[in-house]
């Protein structure tokens, strides 16, 4: 059996793994950085070619590791929301415009206007955001018309180093999903929004599915990676269902929790019900039988404060809900406590943390030191230690912190099931989760127990069992990720803790809306 290679089109770097079915183990990974452009406070933009080149080098590298060129079949992970401008030719027009640009908020609120939040919602899963594809858009066509009007195809940035790999123009259905102007129930692009705000339909490629082979490695790109012409180049997708196929997540069951410098909550869900629709109408299928005309369209719950998305599994769905910062705030503590400069700063708060009790001495730490995403949608919103004493120590200011992270990702948890997601059990992840005090925590604030998957580069992995299912070599993600993922042993929520936990949450979910107020005082104060 041969190789299957996995390539991660990150925000900072491109990373590639050649994964080897016949082991279910890795045996290759290489990274290459690229800059991130500023070109003004609110921007931010990378060149698709510095995309391209990462690629080039990263894959000559792991083949150069393995001292093996026997892929059968190649796929991909990347950033999401991001804008890709083509010409004709296909070649961009524009530096990539990507998820961090901040320029479009103004064209949020008109993409919202054509439909009504609620709406728009339950079409596109999701309110759009800054940096969605679909506000970005928006914002072009009032502030460049004349660069969109020259543009023949908007991507995705994964999609760019597949057409430079095959030569084609697609997307597929998860990154899509991400625009936030694709119609998650009907798997096409979200007409009536797009006629909303002008934007024309032929603009978007053609949207596939994540395991569909979208063409074969041409001459040209395999003499520039080192590789065989004609290998299958499987669509792939979106960074967070790369990194959930590589956790496991591909049913309901598992949800993921994300301790990175943010924190994400990852839950899959399939729809409760479904509706047949027809030329007379909509009905509900357990109503009547309709003629063949008709067909099941998936009744999905959304809610305001979270992403509805596609999964790159067939038929499945995904809820994804963010908090702004998780990891940061715990670095933001080894900053201004002088550990900035110490090599081993996140064991001495883990090790000073672990020696406080639950609750921190009556100290409770709101993580809003960026605003917040899930559920405030708030960038006003601010951090706080509620409850400091001169009594408490560094250890009681680090285990705050880690339990208030907790308690928000708690909360984003809880709005997420609301939606139909069932979970046994949360695959923790992220750089947080090395941590067995906080891993701990997490298990007692949420009440669920906790394991690490113990694959490494989850979302080059996902990308590489993407490829092998598109390719024929697993039968489908299912048999994929039951050869290959592993899991640790699981920390259990301990009961008392987690009765303390439970009180403490309610305190802070009571917190955000009565400082609410203060917090946009004192943001327009500062300035």
């Amino acid at each position: 059996m041969t190789l299957l290679l996995g390539i991660d089109i990150g925000t900072s770097s491109a990373k590639a793994v050649l994964f080897d079915p016949e082991t279910a183990q890795t045996a290759a990974v290489a990274g290459h950085e690229y800059p991130l452009h500023k070109p003004s406070p609110d921007r931010a933009e990378q060149n698709p070619e510095d995309w391209w080149q990462a690629t080039i080098t990263i894959v000559r590298q792991v083949t150069a590791q393995a001292g093996r060129t026997d892929v059968a079949a190649i796929s991909f992970s990347g950033q999401m929301h991001g804008t890709v401008l083509l010409d004709r030719a296909g070649v961009p027009l524009h530096p990539a415009i990507i998820w961090a640009d901040q320029r479009s908020a103004a064209a949020c609120a008109r993409l919202v206007a054509s439909l009504g939040p609620e709406k728009y919602a339950a079409v596109a899963g999701t309110l759009p955001a800054v940096g969605f594809q679909g506000p970005t858009l928006v914002w072009l066509a009032e502030h460049e018309p004349a660069l969109l009007a020259h543009t023949h195809q908007v991507i995705l940035p994964k999609d760019y180093v597949r057409l430079r790999m095959i030569g084609q123009v697609a997307t597929e259905v998860s990154d899509a999903a991400s625009t936030g102007i694709f119609d998650i129930t009907r798997q096409t692009w979200a007409a009536e929004i797009l006629a909303g705000v002008g934007l024309q339909e032929s603009l978007f490629p053609p949207v596939l599915a994540s395991t569909a082979v979208a063409g074969q490695l041409t001459g040209q790109a395999a003499t520039m990676l080192g590789l065989a012409a004609g290998i299958p180049v499987i669509a792939g997708c979106a960074d967070q269902p790369a990194q959930a196929i590589g956790n496991g997540l591909i049913a309901p069951g598992p949800a993921s929790v994300t301790t990175g410098s943010g924190g994400q909550v990852f839950v899959p869900i399939e729809p409760a019900s479904k509706e047949l629709v027809g030329t007379e109408g909509t009905y509900r299928n357990s109503d009547l039988q309709v003629s063949t005309s008709s067909h099941e369209m998936p009744v999905l719950q959304t809610d305001s404060r979270l992403h509805v998305f596609n999964h790159a599994v067939p038929q499945m769905w995904y809820v994804l809900g963010a908090i702004l910062s998780a990891g940061l705030s715990l670095r933001w503590l080894r900053h201004i406590t002088g550990l900035a400069g110490a090599a081993d700063a996140y064991p001495i708060l883990s090790a000073e943390a672990a020696a406080v009790p639950p609750g921190a001495d009556g100290l409770i730490f709101l993580p809003y030191l960026s605003g917040e995403r899930t559920p405030h949608m708030d960038p006003l919103a601010r951090g706080a230690f509620i409850g400091l004493s001169s009594y408490h120590s560094r250890g009681h200011l680090a285990r705050a912190v880690m339990e208030g992270v907790a308690l928000a990702l708690r909360q984003t948890l809880e709005i997420s099931l609301s939606l139909g997601g069932q979970v046994e059990r949360i695959i923790a992840a992220g750089g947080g989760a090395e941590s067995e005090v906080w891993r701990q925590i997490q298990a007692d604030v949420f009440g669920l127990p906790l394991q690490q998957s113990l694959l490494s580069e989850q979302a080059s992995v996902g990308a590489a069992l993407l490829a092998g299912a598109g390719a024929g070599l697993y039968p489908d993600l299912a048999a994929a990720c039951q050869q290959v993922v592993r899991y640790g042993p699981l920390t259990e929520p301990n009961p008392v803790r987690q009765a303390r936990y439970d009180e403490l949450y309610t305190r802070f979910v009571g917190l955000y809306p009565r400082l609410r107020e203060d917090f946009h005082w004192l943001a327009g104060f500062s300035k």
